[in-house]
């Protein structure tokens, strides 16, 4: 049997509250690339098979117009919608709710277009090339037993902070064996001289961190087993909604999903370390960063100065 060839799905209907804008697919080279070009040529290199980008309904045509309708040339894009109301049965939404509901349902959006191993990744976010062919090595090798096996390219959280402000993070605990032992999403962390810092009371009061803690980028690597799962936890978290301290803003995320998998003794998580220096564009002065960054990848070699 012929071995499937996995697939990517980008995460792009973030609604960039803090950049001010639809940053998905604003240009950061000269060539006008936006960030997520990079990942699927680095994907497109690595042997992936396809590409889903999760979006908005209404943000459809400027998606292929920017980014979608180019790169189908070089591989097939597929696109599935985050939609507010795309809950089970027997909830609704509160009234006034206007953010979709996080990463687990963004990936749960693309669950019918999913047959074969697949990747998840942020579409603002840069990964490098050897995070895809890592992911991509693990995919076409890993099959579930016991166990769910899934993977997490792990970053040194140092080398993704912004100078500009505060970004979202899952800090990761991690086995004597390299597997992912916990991951705790801490959504305000900032640079604090050369370690950081997270607050989860809007800033009333602080917890330090080392900075060189192993942290998830939101690129995970699973089996359609994960599907079901995710299904499950997004009708847990809507249940428990009524409870929540904001409901009108709580989200379920992708990186609690697992870490109970893998605390309920149902998966593993392989983490995949990758030496490349991530970067993102969180707001918009982080861009001149980026650009400058980009071009030093071209002129080493890494890409060619004109990607498709």
């Amino acid at each position: 049997m012929k071995q499937q060839k996995p697939a990517l799905v980008i995460m792009a209907a973030g609604m960039g509250s803090r950049y001010g804008g639809l940053k998905q697919i604003d240009p950061v080279d000269a060539q006008g690339n936006k960030i997520i070009d990079f990942s699927i040529y680095d994907a497109w290199k690595s042997g992936f098979g396809k590409v889903i980008f999760v979006i908005k309904e209404e943000n459809l045509k400027d998606f292929q117009e920017a980014v979608g309708d180019r790169v189908a040339e070089h591989i097939p894009v597929e696109y599935a919608f985050q939609k507010l109301d795309a809950i089970p049965e027997g909830f609704s939404v509160p009234e006034g709710r206007v953010k979709p509901w996080g990463t687990a349902q963004a990936v749960l959006s693309a669950s019918e277009l999913l047959n074969e191993p697949f990747a998840v990744i942020n579409a603002d976010d840069f990964y490098g090339r050897e995070a895809f062919s890592k992911m991509y090595d693990f995919l076409v090798n890993a099959k579930d037993d016991e166990k769910y096996r899934y993977a997490m390219v792990g970053f040194v959280l140092k080398n993704t902070l912004t100078e500009n402000g505060y970004v979202s993070r899952g800090i990761c605990s991690l086995t004597e064996d390299g597997f992912l032992d916990t991951v705790t999403e801490r959504t305000h962390i900032e640079k604090d001289g050369d370690a950081a810092k997270f607050t989860e009371d809007d800033g009333e009061t602080w917890v330090s961190l080392t900075g060189n803690e192993p942290v998830s980028m939101n690129f995970w690597g699973f089996g359609t087993s994960v599907l079901p799962e995710l299904k499950k936890a997004f009708s847990e978290f809507l249940s428990e909604l009524p409870n929540n301290a904001n409901p009108l803003k709580a989200e379920c995320y992708l990186p609690g999903v697992i870490d109970s998998l893998i605390r309920e003794g149902k998966a593993t998580a392989e983490v995949l370390r990758s030496s490349d220096r991530w970067f993102g564009v969180t707001y918009k002065e982080d861009k001149p960063v980026v650009t400058a960054s980009i071009q030093k990848l071209k002129d080493a070699g890494v890409y060619p100065e004109k990607l498709w």
